[in-house]
């Protein structure tokens, strides 16, 4: 490939009204991460900004695990730098990012020995200044070494084998020799016959065998409908693993638990018994708007603009930005911010989603997030995962990737989301991951999203429309808590709810939304406050009805009066 012909818009390139210099400093190691500075002059006539890139090539063993030579691993956007004036920008590089994914040998992350070029760019393949990082001996994390990173609770392991398809992978070895082979188009469509007898949807997700024991054997018995008397708003700041969560969630009925899995469509629905309000949550993701209001707030520029100027305070001003308007518009969650990778130029969601890259998409999200969080407003990041097209969405589409690209790729911004801004919402993808529907992996959902990475919040799903593959029963067991339809369906209700496994599902499903709920700004003390006061239109209804009824009293009054009088003369 001629790349200076083929290329003429490199990953990270871009223009500027002036023109700068960087200068690169010396490295340093403090173990979680790689340290240096870059100095940026204004080498021009004009004031402006410009973004710092930074790549690793990382050391590669023909045929050994599969890596790119230009990775970004972080970035910075500088101030206004006047002309001929100079600003030094602080770079701290996670160790972890220069990791590589081997999923054949030994399943875990692996940061090999060798030479890292740390290099400071003016796009993906244009270097600037680079420095030499090494690493004298292969360390090896997750997998059979049981040894997890610094961001993990647990070691990472394989997941996603299943979804690995059966056809040939791109390969570095020998210069790409395989590159006919592995770019020409599928000569068979057709599921293997083993991925068929574990395709699950809603015909015969209840029917099958793994399903019908149901793990009963070591589920406890659920507590319901107990009267301690304990409401939602006492529960607020509390951690998740306190006891009194436990005296609280006995108080639940499973008809209260099946009403707020069921019915998450922009809501998530009161309770009344426990003081559960409702509260409203609202589509994105470049705004907040209402769709049974009409009500809209004011409109940001797409995710793909935002990630665009390399700009996190930008971003976190946009968060921000959105959670000062939700609150405005009595809105607690925000549908957003969405951050698919721009796989192809032909998804139906590229204008919302942020970029081809990971990191850069990662931290912009996260940005986003915490900016929307600081105001007390969950946000739903989504769609989670491997979310590729918009055609064919509702049919069952089946996305087949191996486990690197699903790790290094595509689930790194909502890792960053999760770790980085405490992300407490989560709203699952349409498709199929390969033949298991995303809103019903437990791989995703529980495995990766809450054991390896911390994940405290709730799942919602995409869209819950009569699709004939999503089951609520399936969703719960598998990590999703919430169906996002706002009114019956022969699908969103739980139907199996007779064994402990059901009702254990089913409460822990309940607990997630309702922990996330209690610490959002609808139990804050100012809205709890509002809560307690009786609206004006409230007071001018109850003044109405009482002057009704008195009206209809004094009406009655005297016409048992003017009866009486007819009939005493009746009588004389």
């Amino acid at each position: 490939i001629d790349y200076g012909k083929m290329v003429q818009y490199p990953f990270g390139y871009g223009l500027s009204y002036t023109t700068f210099e960087q200068e690169m400093g010396a490295l340093s190691d403090d173990g979680s991460y790689i340290n240096f500075d870059v100095t940026v002059t204004n080498t021009g006539s004009a004031a402006g900004k410009d973004v710092v890139e930074v790549y690793s090539n990382p050391p590669y063993r023909n045929g050994g695990i599969e890596k790119a030579s230009a990775n970004l691993v972080q970035f910075a956007k500088t101030g206004v730098i006047e002309p001929g004036a100079s600003e030094t920008v602080s770079i701290a590089v996670p160790k972890e990012d220069l990791m590589s994914y081997d999923a054949d040998k030994v399943r875990g992350y692996v940061l090999e020995k060798g030479k890292y070029e740390i290099s400071i760019n003016s796009d993906a393949h244009n270097v600037i200044d680079s420095r030499i990082f090494h690493v004298k001996k292969t360390e090896t994390y997750g997998g059979s070494k049981k040894k997890k990173r610094e961001s993990d609770l647990v070691p990472a392991t394989n997941q996603f084998d299943y979804a690995r398809g059966e056809f040939p992978y791109l390969s570095r070895k020998d210069g790409f020799a395989n590159f006919e082979e592995a770019t020409a188009a599928p000569s068979n469509t057709e599921m293997p016959e083993e991925q068929k007898k574990t395709f699950y949807n809603i015909s015969n997700y209840l029917t099958a065998e793994a399903t019908a024991k149901d793990e009963d054997a070591n589920a406890e018995v659920v507590q319901t409908g107990a009267g301690s008397g304990i409401r939602l708003q006492d529960l607020r700041g509390l951690e998740k693993d306190d006891p009194k969560w436990d005296e609280f969630l006995d108080q639940l009925t499973l008809d209260d638990m099946n009403g707020l899995i069921s019915l998450g469509g922009y809501q998530t629905a009161a309770i009344e018994s426990v003081g559960k309000v409702r509260t409203n949550d609202c589509d994105g993701p470049a705004s907040i708007n209402n769709n049974f209001t009409g009500v809209g707030s004011i409109g940001f520029p797409v995710g793909v603009v935002i990630a665009g100027t390399w700009n996190r305070d930008l971003a976190h001003r946009f968060g921000d930005s959105i959670g000062k308007m939700a609150n405005e518009m009595d809105v607690s969650g925000w549908y957003a911010p969405a951050m698919n990778i721009h796989r192809s130029i032909f998804a139906g969601r590229n204008f919302e989603y942020y970029s081809e890259d990971g990191i850069l998409s990662g931290y912009i999200a996260a940005e986003a997030v915490e900016g929307a969080q600081e105001n007390e407003v969950y946000a739903y990041m989504k769609h989670f995962a491997l979310n590729d097209q918009e055609g064919n969405r509702c049919d069952m589409l089946c996305t087949w990737a191996n486990e690197q690209a699903i790790r290094e790729i595509y689930l790194k911004p909502f890792e960053r989301c999760v770790k980085q801004a405490n992300c407490l919402a989560v709203m699952s993808s349409f498709n199929y991951i390969g033949n298991r529907w995303a809103g019903g992996t437990k791989e995703l959902l529980k495995n990766v999203l809450r054991d390896e990475w911390g994940f405290q919040g709730f799942v919602e799903t995409d869209y819950f429309g009569v699709y004939g593959y999503m089951s609520a029963d399936q969703a719960i067991r598998n990590g999703s808590d919430l169906m996002l339809v706002n009114y019956p369906t022969e699908t969103n209700d739980v139907r199996f709810r007779e064994t402990n496994g059901a009702q254990q599902a089913m409460r822990t499903s309940a607990k997630n939304i309702l922990y996330v709920v209690a610490n959002s700004r609808q139990y804050s003390d100012e809205n709890l406050a509002k809560a307690d006061q009786m609206p004006v239109w409230r007071v001018v209804l109850y003044g109405c009805d009482i002057a009704v009824i008195g009206l209809m009293m004094l009406l009655s009054f005297l016409l048992l009066r003017k009866y009486r009088e007819r009939v005493g003369m009746g009588r004389k």
